[in-house]
């Protein structure tokens, strides 16, 4: 389930940005944390909701750039948007080759700063919303016996009962009592809203019976 209130991570090392920021995002009605370090924000434990990272490129020890790969590692759903008083060109095309959402020059104009969050968030709440889904999805598929799922891997592939009972060597009738039951267990009420869940976790197309994909990253 998506949380309400989408949190926005500030990470500068300078207190007055940072208040400032805060204000401005706070205002505006979102959840705002602060930072003065990358090492301080790597600390926090991750937060599982919609999320964006405002960050500066200019901090000491660990950089906000070294900071977007450690995040692009382990929280790749995390939209960033970096902010600097002094970035060049090529620092904003290897902010913006890796995956920043935006690059913004201090000072930073109020509207443009609040623009790029809802965007960041906007985008971060949408992948949020299929990630849940697919994890609601692949619950339901767990709860399906070892012969179930290989009757569910074959069917949305649009063979019919018959030629489901020939390839796993069981009577047909047999296939229909579990394609039922498959049905019943995903709480799908046709054959092709089967197969748009099952696809959305990778089940389907070119898989094989009893094949399936692995549970989305927790």
């Amino acid at each position: 389930m998506v949380p309400k209130t989408p949190i926005v991570f500030v990470v500068d090392d300078d207190v007055s940005v940072r208040e400032a920021l805060e204000a401005l995002i706070g205002f505006e009605g979102w959840q705002v944390e602060t930072y003065s370090s990358a090492e301080e924000f790597l600390l926090r434990q991750r937060f599982h909701g919609p999320s964006c990272l405002v960050l500066d490129v200019s901090l000491p020890d660990l950089n906000g750039l070294d900071l977007q790969t450690r995040v692009a590692a382990d929280r790749a759903d995390m939209p960033i948007i970096f902010i600097t008083g002094h970035g060049d060109v090529p620092m904003s095309v290897r902010a913006m080759k890796a995956g920043a959402v935006d690059f913004l020059q201090k000072p930073v104009d109020d509207q443009r700063i609040i623009d790029a969050v809802q965007g960041a968030l906007a985008g971060a709440a949408r992948r949020w919303e299929a990630r849940v889904e697919r994890m609601s999805i692949t619950a339901l598929v767990d709860t399906l016996t070892p012969r179930e799922r290989e009757v569910l891997s074959l069917i949305v592939t649009g063979l019919p009962n018959k030629l489901v009972a020939d390839q796993l060597g069981a009577a047909e009738k047999t296939i229909k009592v579990h394609r039922a039951r498959v049905m019943e267990k995903m709480k799908a009420s046709s054959l092709a809203e089967l197969v748009v869940m099952v696809r959305l976790i990778g089940i389907g197309g070119d898989a094989k019976p009893g094949e399936t994909s692995p549970p989305p990253g927790q």
